[in-house]
């Protein structure tokens, strides 16, 4: 069980990296993301309130500017795939899904202003400190509430493992993709803008091998 588990683990980091991540800027600014993320991570046990902030503020808006500014859209002839058909097999949150979380993200400050308190909830903010504090909180609970929720929708749609395998892997993607692309920031200072080894098996310090992919899985 465990090692089937830690395999279809694999498989969703390799579709995710194939099929998401072909641009050398979008690789650099998930290095910048993960950084972040991890030091969000330490901090969680210091004050939750600034691994929120950086959580979303620096991790969150560097990786999906990636995905939404510089990672191609169009036809992924290394994968033969249309990024229509992309989205579709999408595991986690495809860029649909992506503009709602944000959206709602972006949005939760202003229901400070609405109900300072939140529904009872919080103690009116009196200052700007007081105000960003709040907000973090808030943002706590969008985070945590978008990963239980699609971990929950994939129970549903495709099965239990595979929504807990897809937690893992977000829970993990700092790890994982500070190694994965260490090496991006230094290929963009060469002018290299796309990855040239997609088509290639994973780096094998990694620890991946050559499996069905997800899509193919559930053909």
């Amino acid at each position: 069980m465990i090692k089937n588990y830690l395999e279809q683990l694999r498989i969703q980091r390799w579709d995710d990296h194939r099929y998401y991540h072909h641009s050398r800027i979008n690789q650099s600014l998930h290095f910048v993301s993960a950084l972040s993320f991890l030091f969000a991570y330490v901090w969680l046990f210091v004050d939750p309130m600034i691994s929120a902030l950086v959580g979303w503020l620096v991790s969150m808006t560097s990786r999906q500017a990636g995905h939404f500014f510089f990672e191609p859209h169009d036809y992924d002839h290394i994968n033969q795939a249309t990024h229509e058909y992309k989205e579709d097999i999408k595991v986690g949150y495809n860029l649909q899904r992506k503009v709602v979380l944000m959206a709602i993200w972006a949005a939760s400050p202003l229901v400070l202003f609405v109900d300072p308190t939140l529904f009872g909830l919080f103690t009116p903010w009196a200052s700007a400190t007081d105000f960003m504090r709040q907000v973090a909180k808030i943002w706590l609970v969008i985070g945590g509430g978008g990963l239980l929720f699609r971990t929950v929708h994939l129970f549903f749609i495709r099965d239990v493992e595979t929504g807990l395998v897809w937690m893992t892997k977000i829970l993990t993607d700092p790890f994982h993709d500070l190694m994965l692309y260490r090496n991006a920031p230094l290929a963009l200072m060469r002018g290299e803008l796309m990855d040239p080894g997609l088509h290639l098996n994973p780096e094998h310090t990694l620890g991946f091998i050559d499996e069905p992919t997800l899509e193919e899985q559930h053909a």
